[in-house]
């Protein structure tokens, strides 16, 4: 089976590579460059969901006539940690992913697209998958929002929370590669290493290189898991 894994930025795409070891191979499609490791194609599609679903789709689309299409799909990188079962460094893998901001606004709190009865605002990952990586990686799992704006104070980071209790982490990518691997008929996974703690901006209490380190070790435990994954078995 051939993963596609899509990260935002090329520092967290080269993080990925590492964990395979050797020169990756690059492979022209049309809006992005994956660099092809065995069974898995890895890119940087760019910030936010917008970016991230464009360059999803675009790379389904090429790799449909592949001989071997791919299988799954994981949306991948560094992202914030909601609750101290998530210190910085260690991983997260997203039982739900879910956008936590597509909606509107109201006297009465923010609704949720779906609320609004149109759209969807999570999706959800093969639940064995999740369980598989989340023990291969010693990750945490629970649900990971999709965000347009990183959290910036500690009033944003209280109300997504109540907003969506029992969130581990906050990104902005993964709904946007959710949304593209579902109307391709593919499976996704979202899987994060924690850089910060979410809520009052503080960029020199962050870790990237901590979390870029552990996403490489993340690819190294969890490859085998990925690459034979059939969704059928489950």
């Amino acid at each position: 089976m051939r993963v596609l894994v899509v990260t935002a930025v090329p520092v967290e795409r080269d993080a990925v590579t590492r964990a395979f070891g050797g020169a990756p191979e690059t492979v022209a499609v049309p809006g992005a460059e994956p660099h092809r490791c065995g069974a898995f194609d890895v890119l940087a599609g760019g910030a936010g969901p917008a970016a991230a679903a464009a360059a999803t789709a675009f790379a389904l689309a090429a790799g449909a006539s592949a001989p071997v299409p791919y299988g799954l799909v994981v949306s991948a990188g560094i992202g914030g940690a909601f609750t101290p079962l998530t210190p910085l460094g260690s991983l997260v893998v997203a039982s739900d992913i879910v956008a936590a901001d597509l909606g509107a606004d109201t006297p009465d709190g923010f609704l949720p697209v779906t609320a609004l009865g149109f759209g969807r605002d999570r999706f959800a990952p093969p639940p064995a998958l999740v369980r598989d990586v989340a023990a291969a990686a010693g990750a945490a799992a629970g649900p990971v929002l999709t965000v347009s704006t990183v959290t910036g104070t500690a009033e944003r980071a209280a109300g997504l929370l109540a907003a969506h209790p029992g969130a581990l982490a906050e990104a902005m990518e993964g709904f946007g590669v959710a949304e593209a691997a579902a109307r391709a008929g593919v499976p996704v996974l979202e899987l994060r290493a924690v850089s910060n703690a979410v809520g009052p901006r503080d960029r020199d209490a962050w870790r990237i290189g901590d979390a870029l380190a552990a996403l490489t070790d993340a690819f190294g435990k969890t490859a085998p898991v990925l690459e034979g994954w059939n969704r059928h078995d489950h």
